[in-house]
C-alpha cells in the first residue's frame, strides 16, 4: 500500500507556516510548544503531511502574527487545477526558495542592501555564478 501524497493546498500552506517561523528565528519546538505539541507534529504539518485543522490553524497565524490569509497567499487554488488533478505550473519555486533558510538569509540581507547598482551588481554575480553552475552551459 502507498502512502497518499498530500494536498497541494496543505503543503503550500505549510511551507508558508514554516518560512514565517523561520522568518520569527523561532524553532519548531518552539511553536509545538505554543501549540501543545510536539516539534514532530509541527514537521507534518510543515510537510503538508498532515493537515492543519481550522482552530489549530487561527492559532498558528496568531502566534506567527500573521493574518490567515497570510498562509494561503500565492496557493494553489481550483484555478492552478487542470482537469486531471494535477497542479499547473506556478510560481511556487519562489515560495520553495524562501521557506529554505539559505532563501530566507538570502532575501534578508539582499534587502538591507539600500543602493540599488550594488543590488544590481549581486544579482548580476549571482547569474553569472548560476550560469557557470548550469549543466546547459
Amino acid at each position: 500500500m502507498t502512502a497518499k501524497a498530500p494536498n497541494p493546498v496543505d503543503k503550500y500552506v505549510g511551507s508558508r507556516v514554516r518560512m514565517r517561523r523561520i522568518m520569527l528565528g523561532m524553532s519548531q519546538e518552539k511553536l509545538g510548544e505554543a501549540l501543545d505539541l510536539t516539534f514532530q507534529q509541527i514537521q507534518k504539518y510543515e510537510k503538508g503531511t498532515n493537515r492543519i485543522g481550522a482552530s489549530r490553524l487561527q492559532q498558528i497565524a496568531d502566534i506567527l502574527q500573521v493574518p490567515v490569509s497570510f498562509l494561503f497567499e500565492g496557493g494553489p487554488t481550483a484555478s492552478t487545477h487542470n482537469h486531471n488533478g494535477s497542479v499547473a505550473a506556478s510560481p511556487a519555486y519562489v515560495a520553495d526558495f524562501l521557506a529554505t533558510s539559505e532563501g530566507l538569509a538570502l532575501t534578508r540581507a539582499f534587502t538591507r542592501i539600500s543602493d540599488p547598482k550594488l543590488r544590481r551588481s549581486v544579482v548580476d554575480l549571482v547569474e553569472q555564478i548560476a550560469l557557470r553552475e548550469s549543466p546547459d552551459t
